[in-house]
């Protein structure tokens, strides 16, 4: 049994292989050489480390608080690689366990700064509960984080297994549980950013990757920098230097790749925010207000166009519950569709939702024609394929329920799509137009968006209904992936919400029109439409697996390097180096730290 001294919990450190201290959770052992060193030493000693197991949680919690600052509300979009950067400093060194608590503060002051709006209407503990769900993915990220530093390959190993870690990390919070959560991608920060057009050649993971790339090469500018400054060697700044350099020459890599600005044809497009009588979950309770607000908004259009003061257009797109009364059963419901349909003679596709089938109801889109009234087939129709759980569904209901009252406040759970039809996608017929139809939240998951456009959609529509969240940044932030969706598919997308923030988006992720919050407002713009295919709407899915596995790969051969030095260390004569923890140099602690 080695001479030691055992530090009290909470202040605990190891040293890291390259010799610096490295936090930890849990009681160590300090090696005997330290307790040689006298009483004072050894209390300097574990008092500065402790201070470092601080300084590294309040790092990360910052670096959390700066990532927020990056996306839409505040869109300081180059703060996005600063956070980054934090967190792996932060990380450096450190045991896995602590890892996983600094990822895990990251994540949770990130989120509780993010997604505020959960929880406007309906109580703090869906907000909390979903932040904290999501920090735990950030929290198995931050436990790996450590052995991004010792990937083999040098420079380039560090930045692929980082920028790897961070596209695994996103895939699997989009996908699990319930169908995941994408909210607060580092690629949906970018959407005004000079990153934003690398999403056309490997979708939002490629964004992501090429932002994490950045804030890594920040982080190790930043590492090799350190020593120089406390040296006061400034001519040794010039290698850390380049690595700056470099991380700014990622972020804007964008701007070599052309975007679209024109199409094959064009079409008029007019997309209707007719606007609700009162914000929060009860935005609905006068069903007939709405559908009356966006009838209306639209017979103001066809009087302008009957008067020369607006062009006629190809076609009218109504946002998400626009007609929360079922048009198919109702028959003043479809009259008044019909009406505003017939007089301003362009389809119009409504926002429904629909009885059916059985105890289900469907959150549908439905393609009303002049002269024809409401479509009924798979190029008329198209029902949400990923409902959003807890909002409207409740998947194991009794269970939530102990936790809150208000899931009962879904009283009959939405079907999805895919239950009801073999071929799902929402690609609609709407005069010469095909419009690829996705509702909501789903604009955020990459799958779903790919279909439409594979599927022949010349133009997407999100339809959306921002109510429940009130005056936040939820809808500047939607607003946002449908930006980053137009210059990943190359098409326009018309993002229609009931009270806004809606926005017609060219190819390029130009905003050409945009409204106001709890405004009625129509937005009206030429697009183009096109049909030829991105690279990345041709790859799909393979740049997020192949950098996924170049992560897991190059942190598996860091763990296992590890493994093979601990191994080597233990064979050496003591005095060499040979506790796990030590520095190399061999040098006092009070050097080395």
């Amino acid at each position: 049994m080695s001479d030691s001294a055992v530090v009290p919990p909470g202040i605990g450190s190891t040293l890291s292989r390259e010799g610096e201290p490295a936090a930890v959770i849990a009681p160590v052992k300090v090696p005997g050489r330290i307790r040689r060193l006298g009483p004072a030493l050894r209390t300097s000693v574990t008092t500065a480390v402790g201070r470092l197991a601080w300084a590294r949680l309040i790092l990360a919690a910052v670096s959390g608080f700066v990532l927020h600052l990056a996306f839409p509300g505040i869109d300081w979009w180059p703060l996005a690689p600063v956070a980054v950067a934090g967190l792996a400093i932060a990380t450096r060194g450190v045991s896995g366990r602590f890892g996983a608590v600094l990822g895990f503060v990251f994540g949770l002051v990130f989120f509780l700064r993010l997604i505020p709006w959960i929880g406007v209407y309906v109580g703090a503990f869906p907000w909390i509960a979903l932040s904290v769900t999501e920090a735990v993915y950030l929290a198995v990220m931050g436990a790996l984080m450590p052995r991004i530093w010792r990937a083999r390959g040098g420079l380039a190993g560090l930045l692929l297994a980082n920028g790897g870690l961070w596209v695994a990390q996103e895939a699997v919070r989009g996908r699990w549980p319930f169908g995941g959560f994408p909210w607060g991608r580092l690629a949906f920060s970018q959407s005004g950013a000079p990153t934003a057009p690398l999403a056309s050649v490997g979708g939002a993971p490629l964004v992501s990757f090429a932002v994490a790339v950045a804030g890594t090469l920040l982080a190790w500018a930043v590492v090799r920098a350190w020593p120089v400054l406390r040296s006061r060697a400034v001519r040794d700044l010039a290698f850390p230097a380049v690595g700056l350099v470099a991380g700014i020459a990622v972020m804007g890599l964008g701007v070599l790749i052309p975007l679209p600005t024109k199409g094959d044809s064009t079409a008029r497009v007019a997309a209707v925010q007719g606007n609700v009588p009162r914000a929060g979950l009860e935005f609905n309770a006068q069903r007939r207000a709405v559908l009356d607000n966006h009838s209306q908004a639209t017979l103001d259009l066809a009087a302008r166009v009957a008067d020369g003061e607006a062009e006629q257009p190809d076609i009218v797109l109504w946002p998400e519950n626009a007609s929360d009364i079922d048009p198919y059963i109702n028959a003043d419901a479809a009259a008044e569709i019909s009406t505003a349909t017939d007089t301003i003679k362009a389809p119009i596709l409504v926002g429904a939702v629909v009885q059916g089938p059985g105890r289900y109801v469907s959150n549908t889109g439905i393609v009303w024609r002049p002269g024809e009234g409401a479509g009924t087939g798979d190029d008329s129709t198209y029902v949400k394929r990923h409902p959003a759980p807890f909002a409207e569904y409740i998947p194991y209901r009794s269970f939530f329920r102990i936790f809150s009252k208000k899931v009962d406040l879904v009283s009959k759970d939405f079907i999805s799509g895919d239950k009801l039809r073999d071929d799902p996608v929402g690609v609609m017929r709407m005069g010469t137009v095909r419009v690829g139809d996705v509702i909501c939240f789903e604009v955020a998951y990459d799958g779903l968006v790919r279909d439409s456009v594979r599927a022949g959609a010349t133009l997407l529509a999100v339809q959306t209904n921002n109510a429940t969240f009130g005056y936040t940044d939820e809808s500047v932030q939607q607003l946002a992936q449908s930006r980053l969706r137009a210059i990943e598919s190359g098409r326009s997308v018309v993002n229609i919400s009931t009270v806004g923030v809606s926005g017609i988006i060219l190819p390029d992720g130009t905003v050409v029109e945009r409204s106001g919050h709890y405004t009625q407002e129509v937005l009206e713009a030429t697009v183009p439409l096109r049909t030829e295919l991105t690279i990345a709407t041709r790859v799909g899915e393979w740049p997020e697996w192949i950098l996924t596995a170049l992560a897991l790969v190059l942190l598996l051969g860091a763990s296992a390097g590890g493994a093979v030095t601990r191994w080597v260390r233990r064979g050496r004569p003591a005095g060499a180096g040979d506790q796990e923890g030590e520095p190399r140099t061999g040098l006092p602690v009070s050097q080395t730290s």
